[in-house]
């Protein structure tokens, strides 16, 4: 799934040895998967951070958990640690966190962003606006957050209900809504004021 050098595991043994749990891990997983904005993360995890479907890897002297929706964008994927005269940097390189992975069993996350990157945001992008998914609810409801020009924008109830929630609505049959959670009180770089 993912390479973590020799020099890359004793830099993160060494941050892990300096916390105050002696249990603390690390968590990888890539936010925003499949998408433009794709960002792989690595973070600490205590006991009892990790999330179900997390996949434990042990390594020496610690161990790692890999978010399970995101071992797929994690394939071929690269950490590494090199110094230098400021110390030292860790680098991630993960060449599939941003291919699109949206077959039928992808999960609903990922096909909705597929969605919005692919189809929505282009038409947006005309007016300078964009939407990015903030989560799904429990009840199947697609949260959704709008910036740039839809900010504030006069018209983007129209364009959410005709545009996007028909849309997503369309293609990810198994929504059962879509919710604006955007402050529209800042009408700063609206497009219609």
């Amino acid at each position: 799934m993912i390479n973590i050098s020799s020099a890359a595991q004793i830099y993160l043994q060494g941050l892990l040895t300096k916390q105050e749990d002696a249990d603390v891990a690390i968590r990888i997983f890539v936010a925003q998967p499949g998408t433009p904005q794709a960002e792989t993360c690595i973070a600490y995890c205590r006991p009892g951070e990790e999330q179900e479907g997390d996949i434990a890897v042990e390594y020496e002297g610690f161990r790692a958990w890999f978010e399970g929706r995101s071992e797929p964008y994690l394939e071929d994927a690269e950490v590494d640690y090199q110094e230098d005269q400021m110390g030292g940097q860790l680098t991630i390189k993960a060449p599939n966190a941003r291919v699109p992975k949206v077959g039928p069993d992808a999960p609903i996350e990922d096909r909705i962003n597929y969605v919005l990157y692919n189809e929505i945001n282009p038409g947006l992008a005309a007016h300078g606006g964009v939407v990015s998914l903030v989560e799904v609810t429990a009840d199947k409801q697609a949260v959704l957050q709008f910036g740039g020009g839809c900010q504030g924008c006069s018209a983007v109830d129209i364009t959410l209900k005709s545009s996007v929630q028909g849309t997503l609505l369309e293609q990810v049959p198994e929504l059962a809504g879509v919710v604006d959670h955007t402050d529209h009180s800042f009408t700063e770089n609206a497009y219609y004021s």
